[in-house]
C-alpha cells in the first residue's frame, strides 16, 4: 500500500501527533508499504529540515510561527502538494490532526480523487479557548467540521473525542486509539540515581507533569502543591510556559525536555503523575504514565476518561474543581499500599494496546476507505 501522509507536525518538532506519525512510518516500513510524508519545514533562519525519514520521502512546505495559534511552526498549503502525491501514487492519503496544512491535504486527495483518513488528534477550539480566543475556537470548530466532511473517514482516539466530533455534525467517526511502546515504558525502568538527583536527600513524595509546557496543559494547577513541605514536585518537558511555571511552581524540578530512555526513567521514577488539562483529545502521556506503573491524577474530561479508571489506577478530578481537589487526590496516595495497589493496575490497563496492534488496526481502516484488497482483523 503506499500512504501519502500529511502532517500538521513533524521532526525536527515532537509532540504527540509527530509521534503518532513515526509510529504508523515505522510499522509501514517494516511491513513493505510505502510512504510519503508532507510536513511544515522549519522557520526562516534556522537549519532546514530533513528531506528522508529513513527510505520515505518528506515533502516539507514553508512554515511561520503563530504564536496565538500554535506554539510550534504552522505549515502553509502549497500547489505542489497535488503533484507530489500525484508522482508518489498514493492508495489513500492520511491526514493527520488535519487544520491548516491538512486542509490543503484533503483538498489534493478530492483533487486527485484519493480516499482521506482525517486522523482527529487536535482539540484546536479547547486550545483556542486555553489561549484567550472565545470567537476563534468557534471559528476552529466551523473549521474542523469543513475539513473532516470531506474525509471518506474520521478517526477519533477517545470515546470523548467521537462525542464531540458527532455533536459539532461530523459524519463517518470510528474509534481508533493510540499505542503505547511496553517495553521502553515500564516499571523497570525506576531508577534510585534518578530519584536522588530530585530529592537531594530527603524522603518527599515525587509528583510530576510530564509533557509539553504550553498554555492548554494547565501545568500552572500544580501550584497548590508547589508549598507541601512533604512533595517534591517534578516538571518533565519544555515550552513557552517555562518561565511563567518556573516562578508558579518554586522549588519545582524542571528537568527541561527528555526522550528515549530519559524520558522512560523519568516516568517511572515518578510516585504520582499529575495531568491537568481537559482539552487532550487522547493523552500519550497518561497511557505512557500508566504503562510505567505510574498512578495518574487527571481531568474528567477529554481522552484522560478512557484510560484513567477512577479509584483503580488513578483519580478523575471534576475540571472546575481540579485545583481546589488535588491537593486531597494525592494525599490519598501517600499510603505506599495504595499506591502499590494503583501502579499494578495502571501497568495492566494498558499491556494490550501495543503499536503493532493499534497500527495494524490503522492498516484495516486504509483498506476499508481506498477498496484495496489488503485486509488485517481489527483488534480490541
Amino acid at each position: 500500500m503506499r500512504v501519502a501522509i500529511v502532517s500538521e507536525s513533524f521532526l525536527p518538532n515532537m509532540n504527540g501527533v509527530v509521534n503518532s506519525v513515526l509510529r504508523v512510518l515505522d510499522h509501514l516500513d517494516q511491513h513493505g508499504h510505502d510512504a510519503l510524508v508532507i510536513a511544515p519545514d522549519t522557520v526562516r533562519g534556522e537549519p532546514p529540515a530533513p528531506r528522508f525519514h529513513g527510505r520515505f520521502p518528506v515533502y516539507r512546505v514553508p512554515a511561520v510561527m503563530v504564536p496565538k495559534i500554535s506554539s510550534l511552526p504552522v505549515g502553509l498549503p502549497q500547489p505542489g502538494m497535488v503533484r507530489a502525491i500525484a508522482d508518489f501514487d498514493a492508495d489513500v492519503v492520511h491526514l493527520a490532526s488535519p487544520f491548516l496544512l491538512g486542509a490543503g491535504g484533503l483538498g489534493a486527495a478530492l483533487r486527485l480523487d484519493l480516499p482521506a483518513v482525517a486522523v482527529y488528534q487536535t482539540d484546536v477550539a479547547g486550545f483556542a479557548k486555553s489561549y484567550g480566543l472565545g470567537l476563534a475556537s468557534r471559528a476552529a470548530w466551523a473549521w474542523t467540521r469543513r475539513i473532516h466532511e470531506g474525509a471518506a473517514r474520521t478517526l477519533a482516539p477517545s470515546s470523548a473525542a467521537a462525542a464531540d466530533l458527532a455533536r459539532h455534525g461530523i459524519p463517518r467517526v470510528h474509534r481508533w486509539g493510540r499505542g503505547v511502546d511496553i517495553a521502553r515504558f515500564t516499571p523497570s525502568a525506576r531508577r534510585a540515581a534518578v530519584r536522588e538527583s530530585w530529592l537531594s536527600g530527603s524522603e518527599k513524595l515525587i509528583v510530576g507533569f510530564v509533557g509539553r509546557l504550553a498554555p492548554e496543559k494547565h501545568v500552572e494547577r500544580l501550584a497548590p502543591l508547589a508549598h507541601d513541605p512533604d512533595i517534591q514536585l517534578v516538571v518533565v518537558g519544555d515550552g513557552p510556559e517555562r518561565a511563567r511555571l518556573t516562578r508558579l511552581l518554586p522549588g519545582a524540578v524542571f528537568t527541561g525536555e527528555l526522550g528515549g530512555d530519559e524520558l522512560a526513567q523519568a516516568y517511572a521514577s515518578l510516585d504520582v503523575m499529575v495531568h491537568a488539562g481537559e482539552h487532550e483529545t487522547f493523552c500519550q502521556g497518561v497511557q505512557e504514565a500508566l504503562a510505567s506503573g505510574v498512578p495518574v491524577i487527571g481531568p474528567d474530561a477529554g481522552g484522560p476518561r478512557d484510560l484513567i479508571a477512577h479509584c483503580r489506577n488513578g483519580y478523575l478530578l471534576p475540571v472546575d474543581r481540579f485545583t481546589e481537589l488535588l491537593p486531597s487526590a494525592v494525599a490519598a496516595l501517600r499510603d505506599p499500599t495504595l499506591r502499590t495497589r494503583f501502579a499494578g493496575a495502571a501497568r495492566k490497563s494498558v499491556l494490550h494496546r501495543t503499536w503493532p496492534a493499534i497500527c495494524a488496526e490503522l492498516m484495516g481502516h486504509y483498506a476499508e476507505v481506498s477498496g484495496t484488497e489488503f485486509r488485517i482483523p481489527r483488534s480490541a
